[in-house]
């Protein structure tokens, strides 16, 4: 069996993590730039994280309440990265474009729904 390699895998070593450092840059950096949800959700993370952080919780539960929103980002670039595929094969409409694009949309939605459990019984637990 022929072993088919990736022309864009043929870095090694420093030069495959600092490869690999400059598209996650780029990645950031497009989701920043183009995607206004990205950009809200990382503000909200970014206050919600001192919050954590201020919390009376025990470091763990800083960690799942920061953990949870890191998350979301995730999952929304995740998003983001399906719909510039399907955008990519084709900007014409398309049944199972929409199907994709839905089910990112939902991933985030059930991230969101996550975090905010997460929070509210962590919260609870600690001040209820």
């Amino acid at each position: 069996m022929e072993h088919l390699t990736s022309e864009f895998k043929t870095k090694r070593g420093i030069a495959r993590l600092l490869a690999a450092c400059r598209n996650t840059w780029d990645g950031l950096s497009w989701a920043w730039r183009s995607e206004a949800a990205f950009r809200q959700e990382v503000v909200v993370v970014a206050i919600a994280t001192i919050v954590a952080l201020l919390l009376p919780v025990s470091s763990f539960q800083k960690l799942v309440l920061v953990g949870v929103l890191v998350l979301v980002l995730i999952v929304e670039i995740v998003n983001s990265a399906i719909e510039a595929i399907v955008d990519r094969i084709s900007l014409d409409r398309h049944p199972l474009s929409k199907v994709a694009k839905d089910m990112g949309s939902a991933a985030v939605a059930l991230a969101l729904l996550l975090a905010l459990a997460t929070w509210l019984v962590v919260l609870y637990n600690r001040f209820m």
